[in-house]
């Protein structure tokens, strides 16, 4: 291992050792349920293409999707504004869906609202290909202190403090997106 992969290593032990938790595992599978039973009282038995949003989707996306209870097709969406950071920069796209847009109800999986640029830009985006409806869902929502997101979404689990979280899908470094709680990293770091 290299010494900038130990130093990395270290960091995130670190890290993870002086978090704070925000959402207990318990916590966050209650407002998986909730997402999805607003989520089939608006859509259920309708022609719906899910997009998951990648990478930080992909837990929450597999979580709600599977309580739906009616077929659905799913593709998904690559767009960061991260790219392995801890602060955002300009979008950067790595995939694109391989569905047609046009004429179709759009659901968008995230994991998280921060500042919302990314949702923004995804929502434009789906609609420019001609979605008919475009409806989002996102694990958490930050709660910003004062300024606003970019965008609403129309689907919230759960809300965390301004700060900077991980687990279920939200990644520190590219690192411990696979936690079944939220956690957030402690403050100053």
């Amino acid at each position: 291992m290299s010494e900038r992969e130990t130093a990395l290593r270290e960091e995130i032990g670190r890290v993870l050792r002086e978090a704070e938790l925000i959402h207990d595992e318990a916590t966050v599978q209650t407002a998986l349920g909730r997402l999805a039973t607003a989520i089939r009282a608006d859509l259920e038995g309708r022609d719906l293409l899910a997009l998951c949003v990648m990478t930080g989707g992909l837990m929450m996306a597999a979580e709600v999707l599977r309580r739906l209870g009616w077929p659905v097709e799913v593709d998904y969406v690559h767009a960061t504004r991260y790219r392995g950071r801890t602060r955002g920069r300009a979008l950067h796209w790595l995939r694109e869906p391989a569905r047609c847009l046009r004429g179709r109800r759009v659901l968008l999986l995230d994991d998280i609202l921060d500042e919302g640029h990314t949702l923004a830009a995804l929502v434009a985006w789906c609609r420019e290909r001609g979605a008919r409806e475009v409806r989002s869902a996102v694990l958490v929502r930050k709660r910003l202190r004062g300024r606003m997101p970019a965008v609403e979404a129309d689907y919230v689990g759960l809300e965390v403090p301004d700060r900077y979280v991980f687990g279920w899908g939200m990644d520190y470094k590219e690192h411990l997106r696979n936690l079944p709680a939220i956690y957030a990293v402690r403050a100053g770091d």
